[in-house]
């Protein structure tokens, strides 16, 4: 063995305490960037509904240029000539409600915008909990922005038009899908029409045009006044809202913390060469799609943030709210589809472009992706999605089960030669760490290993393999809308923590039975004791961290089944019997 060789070796005592703080490492860097969050402070809860006022200029919606490629902005649109236009207005303020099997929507004449647009097939996580509004009523309260809103090139034009009393095509406050719903107004200078089709899916057909003196002008349709579900705690609504476009097949996706905000790029900048664009939150998406079909390079967008005020431990805090138009390229008539509705990963396959990427795993999705397909696989035959991750768990433990058997015959190799290890440890113990002379006991020890062709690490290996899927299944919990708010027995959300603490509980004390079953290699107490408390760490973890109940049912069952290999490996191929380390003789070493 050379002498670099001899200077890197390191005694078995030392390996194993190396491994567990490596595990402790591991486990804590999980929870401090994988794990969920809590959040600083809950948002108030919104208010009930009124009517909104006049928004100032300072909350009126302006441009961003956050990525290069844009179009030039356009003149500031002149003040009304004479013309023969003819006014159109309403003379009251009117809501008109459309719903289907899946939605239900609040349109407002003032400004032909979104006031509510309700899944009907989801909760919120509100206690109790209501049925999810994905439009938050006191964020575009305070901002004067609304879903549906367009965003023009010129500031005082816009706010005019978002602000105006417009006529509706239907008499009744209450239609039906499939429907047509016309929203028209004028001041005898700007012309506005928008048209929208609902029908039985999650997609509406929007189609909008606006007219100065008669000649058609640029204006984007605007999802405005934030995004989701607004009542999640864990973690907070800001941190999990997203602006997204699809550029060449690539997906974009911007945090709102990280957008700029209104005061930085000149008004009428936009950027193109999308493919479709949109807001999303974990769960939730809004997407503005080509009119039909794909439609590379077609869409402009410009997306910002504006600020509001927010109650965070008795304190206003400014929270910023992210905000997206869309506009269609060289065409004043704008027309588009636009999908509001659940992130399900088959849905969203079958649209046309397909959008099945916003249903995004992050870096751990060569984990996370097949651990997501395998559990849907399994729900086609057991509807329950608890008992689904039972049975995954079942499939992957018989999986792993031959690396189990590797590590259990490399543990009783160890044990066999621990009494001949105990001895060469025992010689040098006198010497420090530092002293030369203990490169002669790890080469002792090396060359015992070596004899009997053990791997020191290899017991090791299948405990390790298991952790990037606890990470993967982790992050399927927390991003597949299949698992929200899923129940299992006494559990009502699998992405969500035990309430009640029993998982964690029985995971840490069934991790503790498997240590206490499998044959240590280690001799040492203190390492022993160090091996054994590592299941309670975890449970604890569990009951202070927001971790999915739905991985503890992961781990849980995994220990289950561990107990009942390990009894049958114990039986299968018993321990050595151990013998005491013959001692040396005196005066010789």
């Amino acid at each position: 063995m050379s002498d670099s060789q001899k200077k890197f070796t390191l005694t078995h005592e030392l390996r194993i305490l190396i491994a567990s703080l490596l595990s402790v490492v591991v486990i804590l860097a999980w929870v401090h960037y994988l794990a969920p969050k809590p959040p600083a402070g809950r948002p108030q809860t919104p208010p009930a509904q009124t009517a909104p006022s006049l928004p100032s200029p300072s909350t009126t919606p302006s441009s961003n240029a956050a990525a290069p490629g844009h179009r030039a902005p356009a003149a500031t649109i002149s003040a009304p000539p004479k013309t023969n236009i003819p006014s159109k207005s309403e003379a009251q303020e009117r809501t008109i409600v459309i719903e289907n099997d899946l939605y239900r929507v609040e349109f407002s004449n003032r400004g032909g915008v979104v006031k509510s647009w309700q899944l009907k097939k989801y909760l919120d996580d509100a206690k109790p909990p209501h049925v999810l509004d994905v439009v938050h009523q006191q964020a575009a309260e305070q901002t004067g922005g609304w879903p549906f809103a367009l965003v023009l090139d010129d500031e005082q034009a816009e706010s005019v038009v978002n602000t105006g009393l417009y006529q509706i095509s239907s008499p009744a406050n209450e239609i039906h899908a499939p429907a047509d719903v016309d929203f028209t107004w004028s001041d005898g200078h700007i012309e506005v029409t928008k048209r929208f089709h609902f029908d039985h899916t999650y997609v509406v057909r929007a189609e909008t045009l606006v007219k100065v003196n008669g000649t058609p002008i640029t204006a984007g349709l605007a999802w405005l006044g934030g995004f989701g579900d607004l009542t999640v705690v864990n973690p907070a609504p800001i941190e999990t809202v997203f602006v997204f476009y699809s550029e060449n097949g690539k997906l974009t996706t911007t945090p709102a913390k990280k957008l700029e905000g209104l005061e930085k790029f000149p008004r009428g900048t936009w950027q193109v060469l999308k493919d479709w664009t949109g807001i999303q939150d974990r769960y939730f998406a809004a997407a503005f799609l080509p009119p039909n079909g794909p439609a590379s390079g077609s869409l402009e967008t410009r997306y910002w943030k504006v600020s509001r005020t927010v109650k965070v431990e008795d304190k206003d805090t400014e929270e910023p709210v992210p905000q997206i138009a869309t506009a269609v390229s060289g065409q004043p008539q704008l027309a588009l589809r636009v999908y509001v509705g659940p992130k399900d990963y088959d849905e969203l396959k079958k649209m046309n472009p397909p959008l099945q990427s916003l249903v995004n795993f992050g870096w751990l999705e060569f984990i996370a992706d097949p651990l997501f397909h395998g559990l849907k696989w399994v729900y086609k035959y057991i509807p329950n999605w608890g008992w689904d991750i039972v049975v995954l768990t079942l499939i992957i433990n018989m999986l792993l089960f031959p690396l189990r058997i590797s590590s259990y015959r490399t543990t009783l190799k160890m044990q066999r030669v621990a009494p001949e290890i105990k001895q060469i440890q025992e010689k040098y113990k006198k010497y420090s760490m530092r002293d030369p002379r203990k490169a002669e006991m790890n080469k002792e020890v090396m060359a015992v290993y070596a004899r009997e062709k053990i791997n020191p690490v290899g017991g090791c290996f299948q405990m390790f393999l298991q952790m990037p899927i606890w990470f993967g299944l982790n992050t399927t919990l927390r991003y597949a809308i299949e698992l929200r708010h899923a129940p299992w027995i006494w559990v009502h959300d699998l992405s969500a923590k035990d309430p009640y603490y029993i998982l964690p509980i029985t995971m840490g004390a069934s991790m503790y039975f498997v240590s206490k079953m499998t044959p240590m290699t280690a001799t040492d107490p203190q390492q022993q004791m160090m091996m054994k408390i590592m299941p309670i760490t975890m449970a604890g973890m569990f009951v202070v961290f927001p971790i999915s109940s739905g991985l503890a049912l992961y781990i849980l069952t995994s220990s289950l089944v561990g107990i009942i290999q390990q009894v049958y490996l114990n039986r299968t191929h018993p321990l050595p019997v151990q013998t005491k380390p013959v001692k040396a003789p005196k005066g010789k070493k």
